[in-house]
């Protein structure tokens, strides 16, 4: 089996899960990241180097202030759970997206874990909290310009340097999972993704099991890569 050296996870379809049980909407997200964890000792396990995971985006910010305030103490409870993994098994964590709008003690317990796992290279785990496509670009931008960069020295590798993914060894996903039927980005990696083998999962995220990764990594495997050659 080939296997990839970058998954990126849009973890999509908690509320929907929790609407077609009858559950509150909070059992949704909780359910979706006790999946996440599973899945994450399963990409280790086959040897997969880096993992992505969109946890909220910048569109998220129009939720209600009850989901977002459960959604932060979800965030700071699964980063204090994950931290011995992080730790056993050196496991760098990176943070991608804006930390502005982010509640001061989530951005604690993030930058926390950067620090106690930033000698790592062994696996990462990259984190999307408040993460948009678009909204990284510009960013991108701003932060070469406040470099006083030569836009007529701008290149493919000098950009990469200054996206939020420019911490990863690879920082292209070879292979992007969308849970929940939906078939669209949604504007997740928009620079990254421009040749990420692309699979679509019509199952909810507290539904998709080791099994279900498992069947996207043999179907990327089957999958010729050519790169526009």
């Amino acid at each position: 089996m080939r296997i990839p050296r970058h998954v990126a996870i849009i973890p999509d379809g908690n509320r929907r899960w929790a609407k077609e049980k009858g559950l509150p909407t909070f059992e949704g997200h909780r359910r979706g990241f006790d999946q996440i964890i599973k899945i994450s000792k399963k990409a280790r396990e086959l040897g997969i180097k880096v993992l992505t995971f969109w946890g909220f985006s910048t569109e998220n910010f129009g939720r209600t202030e009850e989901e977002k305030t459960y959604l932060w103490r979800l965030f700071i409870q699964a980063i204090k759970k994950y931290k011995n993994d992080a730790l056993k098994e050196e496991i760098r964590i990176i943070h991608l997206g804006r930390k502005d709008r982010l509640p001061e003690k989530l951005i604690k317990e993030i930058n926390d874990l950067i620090n106690l796992t930033k000698d790592f290279n062994r696996y990462y785990l990259a984190i999307a909290l408040d993460y948009g496509g678009r909204d990284e670009i510009l960013r991108t931008i701003k932060k070469i310009k406040k470099k006083d960069f030569s836009i007529d020295n701008l290149n493919d590798k000098i950009f990469n340097r200054f996206l939020d993914t420019g911490f990863l060894p690879y920082p292209d996903p070879d292979l992007i999972i969308r849970t929940g039927g939906e078939q669209r980005l949604s504007g997740f990696m928009l620079w990254q993704g421009a040749y990420s083998e692309l699979c679509f999962v019509n199952k909810f995220m507290p539904d998709f099991d080791e099994k279900d990764f498992l069947k996207c990594i043999d179907e990327y495997s089957l999958r010729e890569r050519r790169f526009g050659k």
